[in-house]
Formats: structure tokens, C-alpha cells, sequence
């Protein structure tokens, strides 16, 4: 039997590499070896910390997770790979899947997408935090002409930025307390500002992506009169401040959440989770989008780097691993 060497939480803060047993793929399995796996900063962030809400444990699982959030636990959602066996029509082709960061893995032919030929492999890694921007550009429902306002330029915020920015007309405004993400940013298409450009804008609908109680509260500010304020952030355990008083409620605001496990109410009759994974590997074909990549990270030094990455308040955007 084959074997593959996969990341392993093993108690907050601390992980390792694991051996992972490999079968023989089934009829209807491919055998896919890894070239690149992406950490998704905001949701690795709290399972490294221990800080999953219990509550939504069931919820949080990813597809092809093994352990659990008390410890130890095989997490990870973004894996981009060459199909080494499996059906005639797969062998040698790149492809993603919702697969933790592991070496080589197996997985149904049904849950690994065929990358398009205009999408580099290294940026198809980026393929979950794509699906999350559309999925929250979709539950908004921006469209051609609006003032969009985004709250945090982390990889999230800037692909909605990107997407935004693709509306005819459209007025994109981005904020991040980070000034170094100005010139991504604006070569995407957002303006860059500071807070005080926000306050008062009447945006036709925010964005929230910072993870905080300040950008909650400068989104809310943001928001023109019966607006709705996408909420992007995912927060984990622990109270969030909302100031819902002012103008909240006398300007008929409206606060909504978006969630990439379910896809968006107003496509939904339409739209399969495979169309709108498709649909994301194929907007990551735009080059401009490889600046949303800042660090590249050998895989079997995941271990002793991963901590790092994680940290909060750590610099840079995406982190891939390179297998």
C-alpha cells in the first residue's frame, strides 16, 4: 500500500507531518499528487487556535477531514494536483479539490474539478477564497453603476474587489489598515482609502471582510439608506460589538451573512456547488491576481512554519504550500 504525508494539527498551536495510508483508487476514485495547497488564513486561523466554536463543529468539517476540532485533526480545504490514476480522461490533467494539505491523496472523480487551461495550477489554489467572494458578491447583489464599499483587503476582500470592479460603471472603495495592500488594490480596480473616506459614502452595499469589531462598525458607516452590509468575516468563539443604534435602524439597514457552504438564495435553483467551483477556477484565469499570492513555503517545512502563518496580525496575503 502506498503511503502520502499529510499535515496533522496536533493540539492548539502544534502540528506535524503524519503518514497517510493510500489504497488502490476505486473505479470511480482518481489518485492525485499535490503541486500546491493554499492555508485559508481566517478558518485555519481558528481551528490552529482551538478557537472553532463547538457549536459549529458538524458545520466547520471540511470534505475530506480527518480527526476533530478537540485534536488532533487533518484540515484544509484547498488543493490543487496532477491525476496520476483514476479514469482515462483525467490521467495527466490538473485539478482541485477540497482536500486537507497532503502529498498525494485519493478522493471521488466527482469532487476534484479539471482546472481550465487558462488558469495556472499555482493560482487555482485560490479557487476556495474565489468561490467565498462570489458567493458574497451574488448575496449582495451589486450590480452595474453601484458604490461598493469593501471592509478589509485580504485575499477575500480583494477578490471581491476584482469582481466589483468588473461591473460597468461600478465605484469600488477598498479600506484596510494595511497601506501596503493600496497598490494591489488599485491594480485590481478598488480605490484604496482611509476610514474617513467611508464614513458618509451611502454605499449601495458593503463588503465586510476584516474580521473585526472596527470594520463592522466603518461598514455600518459606510452604508447608504436601506443598504445591506454583506458580512464576509468569520469570527469564531467570543462576543462581537455591533453598534446598531444611530442610524441603523432609522436608515433601514440591512446586515447579512454569507456563507460559502450554502450557495447564495438567489442562485441556488440553478447553480450546483461544481458550477460555481467552475466558475471560480475560471475567473482565476485574470493575471493580476497572482499578487494575492505572497509566500511560498516548501511543504515539509509546514510544521515548523505554520504557526507563523497563522500568527495573528502576520503580514502578507495568501500562504501556499509547494510540493
Amino acid at each position: 500500500m502506498k503511503e502520502a504525508s499529510a499535515l496533522w494539527i496536533e493540539a492548539p498551536r502544534a502540528a506535524a507531518l503524519r503518514p497517510s495510508p493510500l489504497a488502490p483508487p476505486g473505479p470511480e476514485e482518481a489518485l492525485v499528487r499535490t503541486l500546491w495547497s493554499a492555508v485559508s488564513r481566517g478558518t485555519e486561523r481558528l481551528v490552529f487556535e482551538g478557537r472553532a466554536p463547538r457549536s459549529q463543529w458538524e458545520r466547520m468539517r471540511a470534505p475530506f477531514q480527518e480527526g476533530s476540532f478537540a485534536f488532533p485533526v487533518k484540515y484544509g480545504y484547498c488543493a490543487v494536483g496532477c491525476v496520476e490514476e483514476g479514469p482515462a480522461d483525467l490521467i495527466g490533467r490538473t485539478v482541485f479539490c477540497l482536500y486537507p494539505h497532503q502529498d498525494r491523496f485519493i478522493a471521488p472523480v466527482g469532487m476534484v474539478r479539471p482546472v481550465p487551461a487558462s488558469t495556472p495550477a499555482r493560482r487555482a489554489a485560490l479557487a476556495a477564497n474565489m468561490e467565498t467572494a462570489l458567493n458574497g458578491l451574488w448575496d449582495g447583489g451589486a450590480g452595474p453603476g453601484d458604490r461598493i464599499a469593501i471592509i478589509g483587503a485580504g485575499v477575500v476582500g480583494l477578490l471581491v474587489a476584482a469582481l466589483a470592479a468588473s461591473l460597468p460603471g461600478a465605484e469600488v472603495l477598498i479600506h484596510d489598515r494595511e497601506a501596503s495592500r493600496a497598490d494591489i488594490a488599485e491594480t485590481l480596480g478598488a480605490r484604496f482609502v482611509g476610514a474617513e473616506a467611508l464614513e458618509g459614502f451611502g454605499a449601495d452595499v458593503v463588503f465586510h471582510a476584516s474580521a473585526s469589531s472596527e470594520g463592522l462598525a466603518l461598514s455600518l458607516a459606510a452604508a447608504g439608506p436601506e443598504a445591506a452590509i454583506v458580512e464576509l468575516s468569520w469570527y469564531g468563539e467570543g462576543p462581537v460589538a455591533a453598534p446598531l443604534g444611530g442610524a441603523f435602524h432609522a436608515d433601514r439597514l440591512r446586515l447579512i451573512s454569507s456563507q460559502v457552504g450554502q450557495v447564495a438564495p438567489s442562485r441556488r435553483p440553478r447553480w450546483s456547488y461544481a458550477r460555481r467551483l467552475d466558475k471560480a477556477l475560471e475567473l482565476l484565469a485574470d493575471p493580476r491576481l497572482d499578487a494575492l499570492i505572497t509566500e511560498e513555503i516548501p511543504f515539509a517545512d509546514a510544521p515548523g512554519e505554520i504557526a507563523r502563518i497563522l500568527a495573528p496580525g502576520a503580514k502578507g496575503l495568501a500562504t501556499l504550500f509547494r510540493y
